[in-house]
Parts: C-alpha cells; sequence; structure tokens
C-alpha cells in the first residue's frame, strides 16, 4: 500500500508518461483508491506547482517540451554577434555561459537569451565597456547551455557551431581552458 505522497509521485508519472488524458476513474483503480482521493490529490499536485489540466476525459500534464544540450566553444570577440544570432535563429535559448578557470575554478552566468533583440542587449552592454565577454579569461572557450523545442533543433545548432568553427569537442583541447 503506497502513502499518500507516494501516490502523488506515482499519479503524476502517469500522466506525465501517457499519450493521451488518464481518467480520474482509472486512476482510482489504480491505486485503489476512491475518485474523491485522486481529487483531493491532484488539488494537493496543482498545490506543489505542477500544472494538471482537467479536460473531459481526464488529467493531463502541462509542461513546457524543452530540451538542452552544453556546447563547448571557441570564437573571437567579433564572432560574438554572429553566435548568439545564428542560435537563436535557429529556434535555439542561450541559457548561460559556463567557462572553467584554472585558478578561479567553474565561473557561470544566467543569459537567457531567446530572440535577436536579447542578443543586441546582451552585445550592446559588452560594447559599452560595462564588461567583457568571460570567454576573454580562458583564450575564448567558453560552455554554452542552450535550450530548444526538441533534440533535431539542438543537432541543427551544433551543426551550425561546427560548420561555422565555433564548436569544440571536449578530446580537441586536452585540457587547455
Amino acid at each position: 500500500m503506497l502513502t499518500g505522497v507516494e501516490r502523488r509521485h506515482e499519479i503524476i508519472a502517469q500522466i506525465k508518461n501517457s499519450d493521451v488524458p488518464v481518467s480520474g476513474k482509472s486512476l482510482a483503480q489504480m491505486f485503489n483508491v476512491s475518485r474523491q482521493v485522486i481529487v483531493q490529490d491532484i488539488a494537493l499536485i496543482r498545490a506543489a506547482g505542477y500544472e494538471i489540466i482537467s479536460t473531459n476525459r481526464g488529467y493531463l500534464l502541462n509542461e513546457p517540451n524543452e530540451v538542452s544540450r552544453v556546447f563547448k566553444i571557441s570564437h573571437t570577440d567579433e564572432d560574438l554577434e554572429t553566435e548568439l544570432f545564428s542560435i537563436v535563429d535557429l529556434g535555439g535559448k542561450i541559457v548561460n555561459v559556463m567557462i572553467n578557470h584554472r585558478v578561479y575554478g567553474h565561473m557561470e552566468a544566467t543569459l537567457n537569451i531567446n530572440s535577436r533583440r536579447k542578443a543586441e542587449e546582451f552585445l550592446e552592454d559588452i560594447r559599452s565597456g560595462k564588461s567583457s565577454p568571460l570567454k576573454n579569461i580562458t583564450s575564448n572557450y567558453h560552455y554554452h547551455k542552450v535550450a530548444a523545442d526538441s533534440e533535431e533543433t539542438l543537432d541543427l545548432i551544433e551543426e551550425m557551431l561546427k560548420n561555422k568553427g565555433f564548436f569544440i569537442s571536449v578530446s580537441e583541447t586536452d585540457g587547455r581552458e
């Protein structure tokens, strides 16, 4: 017999892994509880921050379909605009920039650039002299976590980075960062 917490985790999993709405009746049968217990569980799941949608055929979980990948990149300051525009033009969002410095260790900054407008705002901050790109303290080597709607989009972004000469495979650097 599952505890309430365990049952709610299982309910989330059932709804998340289903391609069709999951009825309250089927959940009640699955967990050997009443339909009213399922209604209460759904209320608690929603209170925990899950966006559960009730339809006339059952429950659905509304969650963004987003995948991400970390790319190791190297380019000059002059290529920064090309890099950012190319990623967002293919449907990517540059979530962050990261470096691994030999002395300072891992450093990371959130960017959340998902459009040319946001890329321009970032570039303007760099051009105005407010700061310089983080990559400059590691001889241009840096990482970006890039999010997109699908693995196919991330594959296109990776291919573009390779074609432009920005993509660095981990084996190419031999620890030079």
